[in-house]
């Protein structure tokens, strides 16, 4: 599965579809319950980084970002754009102290990993206490899959043969991603979506405002969760 991720994540996709107001749009909520929750100079691993995208978007916030990422040119880039990187595989413990970070950022991974609970437990292991893990995932219980699913049809994100949803193995909703993280030790504090998303033959309708009333029905879920102080 990591080899598979490899061969599809190298490259310049992941700057692509970064470049798509679908995804910035995800990724700005991402950054916001990050910085809402943490004080300036707090150090955060973004795990899955790409080439820095997303770890420059923290620094200019004020952040101190780690880039993770298991493909060796997204480490180099990373370092290519000024911020520390760390080589990875986000299915394995992770390579920091307990205690040592105040945040996490996990965008789009956690669905790409054979064992989601090793995931989330490490995340609450190397954040102290009262730290923040904000991950996003795409969603399967969408307003369209959910009207999908009851004609007969299989929800978008469980297609074997899609040329990318294919390295989707976990896919997930709102009620059993707050049930994982619970279970891991983290307590979910915020859920926010970037659109509520309708796809026609003619073209996409994306609605930012539903996705502000009724976020367990957009396109991407964008979840906050804290370790506990206690």
């Amino acid at each position: 599965m990591l080899a598979a991720n490899r061969r599809l994540y190298s490259g310049d996709e992941v700057a692509g579809y970064l470049r798509d107001p679908y995804h910035r749009r995800r990724l700005e909520l991402a950054v916001g319950l990050l910085c809402a929750r943490l004080p300036a100079g707090s150090a955060v691993a973004d795990l899955g980084a790409g080439g820095g995208d997303v770890g420059t978007l923290l620094a200019a916030r004020g952040l101190r970002p780690v880039a993770c990422d298991a493909v060796l040119d997204a480490g180099r880039s990373a370092l290519a754009a000024g911020l520390p990187a760390v080589a990875l595989d986000v299915g394995d413990e992770l390579p920091f102290r307990a205690g040592s970070l105040d945040g996490v950022f996990a965008g789009e991974i956690i669905e790409h990993v054979y064992d989601p609970a090793l995931l989330l437990r490490e995340c609450r292991r190397v954040l102290r206490p009262g730290g923040v893990l904000v991950l996003t995932t795409p969603n399967l219980a969408t307003a369209q899959d959910r009207l999908r699913f009851l004609a007969g049809r299989a929800p978008r994100q469980v297609d074997p043969f899609h040329e990318y949803l294919h390295v989707h193995i976990r896919p997930f909703t709102h009620g059993l991603l707050a049930t994982g993280l619970r279970a891991a030790g983290l307590t979910p504090t915020a859920l926010r979506s970037n659109y509520v998303l309708w796809r026609t033959r003619f073209g996409e309708v994306r609605s930012a405002w539903a996705a502000r009333r009724w976020p367990a029905l957009g396109g991407t879920l964008v979840v906050a969760a804290v370790r506990p102080a206690g």
